[in-house]
């Protein structure tokens, strides 16, 4: 059966075909709609179960598995070769520019009306 998602359980897998993955969860915290935490296809005898939504990887027959999307918590598909590797993870933390006191190391600073939104891709700090 495909990985869990956010959101969703994976099915399970019929007749030699993967399992789907579950979907993920949709997040508006950086001021435009994207989905994360999507699970991964299982991998099967002739074919490989599809990546749930939110970056989630196809599973594989006989090959290796399409690994998770980067920076969204996605699953890595089963495969026959191989299994793909999980998507890295981000964290968000959201603000109002008010309270930030500008003083960071790593991340990316965006704004969004009256807020301020600092993305992590990898290690780093802030200052509130």
């Amino acid at each position: 059966g495909g990985g869990g998602g956010a959101s969703a359980i994976g099915s399970t897998g019929a007749d030699n075909t993967g399992g789907g993955g579950g979907n993920g969860v949709v997040s508006t915290i950086t001021g435009g709609s994207v989905t994360r935490g999507g699970g991964g296809g299982a991998g099967g005898d002739t074919t490989g179960g599809s990546n749930g939504s939110g970056g989630g990887g196809n599973g594989a027959a006989n090959a290796a598995a399409q690994s998770g999307t980067a920076n969204t918590g996605g699953g890595g598909g089963g495969g026959g070769a191989s299994a793909g590797a999980g998507g890295s993870g981000v964290i968000i933390v959201r603000m109002p520019t008010i309270s930030y006191s500008g003083t960071q190391t790593g991340g990316t600073v965006t704004t969004d009306g009256t807020d301020t939104i600092i993305t992590f891709n990898s290690s780093g700090s802030f200052t509130g």
